[in-house]
């Protein structure tokens, strides 16, 4: 069993910084690329930022040099640092995975329960 859990999520007024952690536990071999994401009612799930295994990041234009992804595989962590935040920033935040579980040989994808953001004007 893989579990996936955010926390830091809240309420900030624009301008504001929030940090948003995850951490995954289980029968964990190895983690492979990670993600956040972000969801607003109505519209799909967008990602936001992503980390690969060899800790190369690439953002969405909307939050680049707002926001700074990164990862500890020591402790099988993902962490979102979130800057200048805007009211459209708002919205429901996921982490996701892909994890290689221990006795297997393939990778699955893994999502978080969601940690809601507001921004406030």
């Amino acid at each position: 069993q893989v579990q996936l859990v955010e926390s830091g999520g809240g309420l900030v007024q624009a301008g504001g910084s929030l940090n948003l952690s995850c951490a995954a536990s289980g029968s964990i071999w190895s983690i492979g690329t990670m993600a956040w994401y972000r969801q607003v009612p109505g519209a799909q799930r967008e990602r936001v930022a992503v980390i690969f295994h060899d800790s190369r990041t690439e953002y969405a234009d909307s939050v680049k040099g707002r926001f700074t992804i990164s990862r500890d595989n020591s402790k099988n962590t993902v962490s979102l640092q979130m800057n200048s935040m805007k009211p459209e920033d708002t919205g429901v935040y996921y982490c996701n995975a892909d994890i290689l579980r221990q006795r297997t040989t393939f990778q699955v994808n893994y999502w978080g329960q969601g940690t809601q953001v507001t921004v406030s004007s």
